[in-house]
């Protein structure tokens, strides 16, 4: 399963596959883990983490929703992280995904402000193109088409601020 991860305001490509000894094998932007997961929990995991040929790391991890229903929360080793999956490859995405039917409905990840807008109703967009900027944390974050479309509605204007899980634009 491949999938862009947006981790506190930063998009990365994540992409998880299953070795024939029940670990996992994890490549987050082009750094890859080798990760025994054990659930010990119903939300919690413990990982044991190691990267190329180096020591194997054990990590505390559990996921929430967020409130607002927007993306999830995800404790590590003590730090909280907010996290929302921005697009899916290679399977049947949520409502809006990648390889979902009807339109994609971009919301916003977290609480921010509309930092620029990328498209206007009745644009062409393509897969991965840039739809809207959200600036949160100090950081921008470029929210993009899952695949190609037509832009039926922008719901900001550049300067708004947004709550998580507002709706930004519907593509078609």
């Amino acid at each position: 399963m491949q999938f862009d991860l947006d981790i506190g305001g930063r998009v990365r490509r994540v992409r998880v596959t299953s070795r024939d000894d029940e670990r996992l094998e994890v490549s987050v932007d082009e750094r890859v883990f080798a990760v025994d997961p054990c659930q010990v929990g119903r939300d919690r995991v413990s990982l044991l983490v190691q990267e190329g040929e180096g020591r194997v790391r054990s990590i505390e991890a559990s996921v929430s929703p967020r409130s607002g229903g927007a993306g999830f929360e995800v404790a590590l080793d003590g730090h909280t992280l907010a996290a929302a999956v921005v697009t899916r490859f290679g399977r049947r995405a949520a409502e809006g995904g990648a390889g979902g039917s009807g339109p994609q409905l971009v919301t916003a990840p977290m609480p921010g402000r509309v930092a620029r807008l990328l498209v206007k109703a009745g644009d062409e967009v393509e897969p991965r193109q840039g739809l809207v900027v959200i600036e949160a944390m100090k950081m921008e974050n470029e929210l993009r088409a899952a695949r190609a479309g037509r832009v039926k509605a922008v719901g900001v204007v550049e300067g708004q601020s947004v709550e998580a899980g507002a709706l930004l634009v519907a593509v078609e």
